[in-house]
């Protein structure tokens, strides 16, 4: 890649409403971490991104898991004495705790209010709740909907399967010049939550269906779609041959709602990932925020575990847990935004093109400045910034191109732009000053800067 993140295709001006209409086609499907619902957003996807869909049998062991049963929902509701749905699953699928197990019974009024979880700082949310692991049912409503439960008796029906089944996820692999990998993750098993779940999702696919239209990539991308922690787990465990190629990732989730932009680091906490999404939201998100590694959080802690420690970092903005609506129905289509949703896909974009480009290089003509202007080398940046930021950026490279000093480097050192620096590059290779360190093989005694230097 040899140009900005915002000149790569000039026609996507409309990507943030592209995004938000993936968010929005989403939005009502109930997603569990198996079951149909995952199949269907998959099919979605498959629609958008190609996609190979793998199943894994309940009962396979995963490293120290085990592939769950199979969750399906069809119904469920709590009816009043004259019969009347006082709370409706077909209303809003946050009404039913994930992977409830069937129930159909008459309850009294206090067997049924321990059975519901309300918030009571937020009164008319729904809280988002799951018992994944262990069998239990229950309910979720708003406070104000559980103070009209008035009545000495309910009838309660959840109309489930848990069932030996399979976990299903799904796989887009792009592969490029080298098999090095950028692995890109997100997750697929949150019912209607748009911010934390349909906002990564949505960015996974855009930026798919972006690298797939690359004439030429330097890296392969490989982009999961896994239900969250089991998922991430069982991908790894299959896959365990391909982790040494590797080389980056990042976990994407919460891209779509207020806040500015915060990055959380890999394990190892200095990769060329955590410098590249650093450096990146050092330009494009003053306001943004770099977070050392937690072994908490989403799939990026079982990317990292100690025996895994691949580079994965993640890209959020208000971080899981620090803002209200976080896991209740008000992360609902109003709370994440189209302008929101393109500046997270545009910042990743601008990662994802620090790691394609970053490439060391070493001068060809060392011994002092080259003479820049009569090559037409200054008046060659348009777009790539001010004057002084394009002439600083020929000086920089110029200067640290020394076969030691990749782009990044400088970009981190110079504080410029690394479009600007990349560009800068381009053109000082363009006119013969500058060569990509890999294919320098000086002969043994000569270092080749004398003959170009004289010359």
């Amino acid at each position: 890649m040899t140009s900005s993140p915002a000149a790569i295709d000039p026609s996507q001006t409309g990507i943030g409403l592209e995004l938000y209409g993936l968010v929005e086609a989403l939005y009502p499907i109930c997603r569990s971490i198996t079951g149909q619902g995952v199949r269907e957003t998959l099919q979605q996807i498959s629609d958008r991104l190609p996609l190979v869909v793998h199943e894994v049998p309940s009962g396979t062991p995963v490293f120290d898991w085990t592939v769950p049963r199979e969750w399906n929902i069809q119904d469920a509701w709590i009816k009043d004495r004259r019969g009347k749905r006082v709370v409706d699953f077909r209303q809003s699928n946050l009404h039913v705790m994930s992977y409830s197990v069937p129930v159909k019974q008459t309850v009294t009024r206090s067997e049924l209010l321990a059975r519901l979880h309300t918030l009571a700082d937020h009164p008319k949310w729904i809280p988002y709740k799951t018992s994944y692991y262990a069998e239990n049912w229950g309910f979720c409503v708003s406070a104000e909907q559980a103070a009209t439960l008035t009545d000495a008796e309910y009838d309660v029906c959840i109309d489930s399967r848990l069932e030996d089944g399979h976990l299903t996820y799904g796989e887009c692999y792009l592969p490029g010049e080298t098999s090095d990998e950028v692995l890109l993750s997100c997750h697929v098993c949150h019912p209607s939550l748009c911010n934390d779940n349909l906002s990564g999702i949505s960015i996974a696919v855009a930026l798919g269906r972006w690298l797939s239209t690359l004439s030429a990539r330097r890296l392969s991308f490989r982009l999961l779609f896994i239900p969250g922690t089991i998922g991430a787990i069982t991908w790894l465990a299959r896959n365990t041959d391909r982790l040494p190629l590797i080389r980056h990732g990042l976990v994407l989730t919460g891209l779509g709602g207020p806040g500015a932009l915060v990055y959380k680091r890999s394990r190892r906490g200095n990769t060329e990932i955590d410098r590249a999404a650093a450096h990146v939201l050092n330009h494009v998100d003053p306001q943004g925020d770099i977070r050392d590694f937690i072994p908490y959080g989403y799939d990026e802690r079982q990317y990292c575990s100690p025996g895994i420690n691949l580079a994965v970092g993640r890209l959020s903005r208000t971080p899981y847990g620090e803002y209200p609506e976080y896991h209740t129905s008000a992360d609902n289509l109003d709370f994440v935004r189209p302008a929101q949703l393109e500046a997270s896909y545009r910042a990743c974009q601008a990662i994802v093109n620090v790691l394609e480009s970053n490439r060391t290089y070493v001068n060809r003509n060392p011994m002092c400045e080259p003479q820049l202007g009569k090559r037409g080398l200054y008046r060659a940046m348009g777009g790539a910034g001010t004057k002084q930021t394009q002439e600083m950026s020929l000086l920089w490279v110029l200067n640290l191109a020394d076969g030691a000093h990749s782009l990044l480097d400088m970009a981190e050192r110079s504080g410029l732009p690394f479009e600007s620096i990349e560009q800068a590059a381009a053109l000082l290779v363009g006119s013969g000053l500058l060569s990509e360190a890999s294919a320098i093989a000086p002969a043994a005694g000569n270092t080749g800067i004398q003959e170009e230097s004289m010359s």
